[in-house]
């Protein structure tokens, strides 16, 4: 298996709808013990930016439209720290319309070039909460701008039921038809919400068999649970989502940092595939998943991104040195897992 290449970016929005979703599934034999379990990676980097944000940035911005029905081109405001940026970007510049993206240091340096290039303005937060997280202080520059520019539309991916939506109505569907119906577990990643509450509401009245494991970050509180510190990127949140409900999953995994670093690099290692941190997260949760469920066979792992966007940190020895992350104790467990 190899690292898919860098996109060619989308041009116009036809292209941009063209190409979003059906992102292939990539089968793996992953063996623990005597047993064997099919674990299939959804790969979402092949959506046209890179990210299942994609699809994310597509419902919100054709909701954004049809709230505001025949004002001409809007300005649109979101909050983000990841792949979201990018995406509402392109999709904001391919519809006509002016994209306002307040981020913080987090930022990866090619999100921030993609939104650039999209025509992007950029306004940057620096004041984190006690556990080192920038989302308060986001949300406060939004109505902030919002209060001095009221015509601004504010996108709100936090709250909006056009994220969910869209989960619900195209991932879940096409996850569901790809597997044929069949799988044991699948393990999604949560940072508003909006992906785990669409994709786990949809395969819970479709593929009711199904499990849907909810993969949240050490120290988030997007499902509850306590604030601490975080140094990944694109999963977590330290604010408790307003979009999941307890019915759209069946239990919670919470890896830390340090293990989502070691599977990404462990993944690597063993089949010559590069996922993101926060596909790590999910990949994690599911190899714990897999020792301690003996009746698991075959399962889904929604992969959020690829590992283009993180060559300098997750795959960078010099950052994990400075935000004091150790992968290596976790290449204990991970030992136990060979795959095929």
């Amino acid at each position: 298996m190899t690292q898919a290449v860098l996109h060619q970016l989308p041009a116009t929005w036809s292209e941009f709808v063209q190409r979003l979703g059906n992102t292939p599934l990539i089968p793996l034999e992953v063996r623990f013990g005597t047993r064997r379990c099919e674990v299939l990676l959804k790969q979402e980097e092949h959506n046209p930016l890179g990210s299942i944000k994609d699809r994310t940035a597509y419902g919100l911005v054709l909701d954004a439209e049809a709230r505001r029905a025949g004002r001409g081109p809007l300005t649109v405001v979101e909050s983000t720290s990841g792949n979201l940026g990018g995406a509402l970007a392109a999709a904001c510049a391919l519809r006509g319309h002016t994209f306002i993206a307040v981020v913080d240091p987090k930022m990866s340096a090619e999100n921030l070039a993609l939104m650039r290039q999209y025509g992007g303005c950029i306004e940057l937060v620096t004041d984190a909460d006690e556990t080192g997280n920038y989302l308060n202080a986001r949300i406060a520059r939004v109505r902030q701008i919002r209060a001095r520019l009221p015509w601004v539309h504010w996108t709100n991916q936090y709250a909006n039921p056009a994220n969910p939506r869209v989960h619900y109505r195209m991932t879940g569907p096409e996850l569901a038809q790809q597997v044929n119906g069949s799988i044991d577990a699948a393990f999604v990643a949560v940072s508003t919400g909006g992906t785990l509450s669409g994709v786990g509401r949809y395969l819970h009245e479709r593929l009711p068999g199904t499990r849907v494991v909810a993969v949240d970050a050490d120290g988030s509180i997007a499902l509850g649970g306590t604030a601490g510190p975080r140094r990944l990127t694109g999963i977590g949140a330290n604010r408790r989502s307003t979009l999941v409900t307890a019915a759209d999953y069946d239990e919670i995994r919470r890896p830390g940092d340090a293990t989502a670093v070691a599977t990404c690099r462990w993944l690597a290692s063993q089949t010559g595939l590069r996922v993101g941190g926060s596909s790590g997260f999910v990949v994690a949760a599911c190899l714990k998943y897999i020792a301690a469920h003996h009746e698991a066979r075959r399962v889904v792992c929604l992969c959020p991104d690829g590992g283009i966007k993180y060559a300098d940190t997750v795959y960078d020895d010099g950052w994990l040195a400075a935000k004091v992350i150790d992968p290596r104790p976790a290449y204990g467990w991970l030992s136990a897992f060979d795959v095929a």
